[in-house]
């Protein structure tokens, strides 16, 4: 039987939160056929339990040890038999019909390699989802108070997209490797998340060459997802924020994305 779209969630020490995704998503109501693929970098024993014993459609690859975002992502797209691959985080819960939405719009473009949801606060209110690319100092200006001062703003503003208004399908240059739905026919021609990037820029990275190789990324808002996000490295005061174990691995990213592309003025000015 073909599958139309192959969930990955890679599990790192959130159980509970990983059931309560799957829940969700088995409540969808869609003539979609999927799988569900849960790779785990915390080789957690009772969440593969909890899956053989509640879920066993559910595909289960543990990891021995935490591999990162983007090596466990590949892992799972490896396992993966969909026509679309859906990189979704396990805290967010897919509304009505946002799944449906996104897959449609892929069918009826062959050009797009790529598509985003439109992710939301549990309150309602809009989450930044969609960018456009970097420029040197912008992870800078986003972890610290410089990003809330006149030019820092308005910098922060522009790579945020808050000075276009989105309410239809836009071309972005890239989008938050939270929820992804990827047409797995352009993986086989772009290739997998590279691996060098442990946590962050692995989806800048990937949407950057999805575009280098003639495909489109582009934000659907009228798919809506429920995203429980936190930047958690943002919290407290400055010297907080620069001795957060994620702020490290964000820079280590950062300079391992600089390099990559420093030669492209158009993604890093």
């Amino acid at each position: 039987m073909q599958i139309d779209v192959s969930i990955v969630l890679v599990n790192y020490c959130a159980r509970g939160l990983v059931r309560e995704c799957i829940k969700g998503l088995k409540r969808l109501t869609t003539n979609l056929r999927l799988e569900i693929i849960v790779v785990d970098n915390s080789n957690d024993k009772q969440l593969a339990d909890l899956l053989a014993e509640r879920f066993g459609d559910v595909k289960y690859i543990p990891m021995q040890t935490n591999v990162g975002f983007a090596r466990a992502n590949n892992m799972g797209i490896s396992h993966s038999g969909g026509k679309y691959i859906l990189i979704l985080n396990y805290d967010i819960t897919p509304l009505p019909d946002s799944l449906d939405t996104l897959v449609s719009y892929m069918d009826v473009h062959p050009q797009t390699g790529i598509v985003g949801p439109q992710l939301l606060n549990p309150d309602g209110t809009t989450q930044n989802s969609c960018y456009r690319f970097h420029s040197l100092v912008t992870p800078f200006l986003r972890r610290t108070w410089f990003g809330k001062i006149w030019k820092g703003k308005r910098h922060i503003d522009r790579f945020l997209m808050r000075d276009t208004l989105i309410g239809q399908p836009t071309d972005v240059d890239w989008l938050l490797g939270a929820c992804l739905l990827v047409r797995a026919s352009c993986i086989a021609d772009v290739g997998l998340m590279d691996e060098r990037f442990f946590l962050y820029f692995e989806d800048t990275d990937w949407c950057r060459r999805f575009w280098d190789a003639g495909y489109k990324v582009k934000y659907v808002p009228d798919a809506k997802m429920i995203h429980l996000h936190r930047r958690d490295s943002a919290q407290g005061g400055a010297l907080a924020v620069i001795f957060h174990s994620s702020t490290r691995i964000h820079i280590a990213s950062w300079i391992k994305y600089i390099l990559k592309w420093r030669n492209n003025g158009k993604h890093i000015a």
